[in-house]
């Protein structure tokens, strides 16, 4: 782990994923909020194999359901990060303002440091 990494880690421990634009799509505010919603039942439906609630007799091992898991949640991820191109770029919304209101929000519910 490098210095850099150590020091952010303890300042604020956090995750960065880069996702791209998707510069093939024209989505709309409507099609990517149903994509999300989607992409989130295919997570639980992940989910339900792994945990046996999908109705199906056979359950996945753990570490394919994880796998499966992982999957869907970066659809989710990059299904929310083509919402917010859509939010910057069709409605003018500052992302980098409503990303540091919700950090903020977040500590003073204690959620982090």
């Amino acid at each position: 782990m490098t210095t850099n990494r150590k020091l952010t880690e303890r300042i604020f421990n956090s995750k960065t994923v880069i996702l791209p634009r998707l510069n093939r799509l024209s989505p709309s505010l409507e099609g990517t909020a149903l994509k999300i919603m989607e992409e989130s039942g295919e997570l639980a439906q992940a989910i339900g194999k792994f945990r046996g609630l999908s109705g199906e007799r056979k359950r996945l091992d753990e570490q394919e359901a994880m796998q499966m898991v992982a999957r869907e949640l970066v659809d989710v991820a990059q299904t929310a990060v083509t919402m917010m191109f859509v939010l910057e770029e069709q409605y003018g919304i500052d992302l980098e303002a409503i990303l540091e209101e919700h950090i903020t929000k977040l500590r003073q519910r204690g959620y982090c440091d």
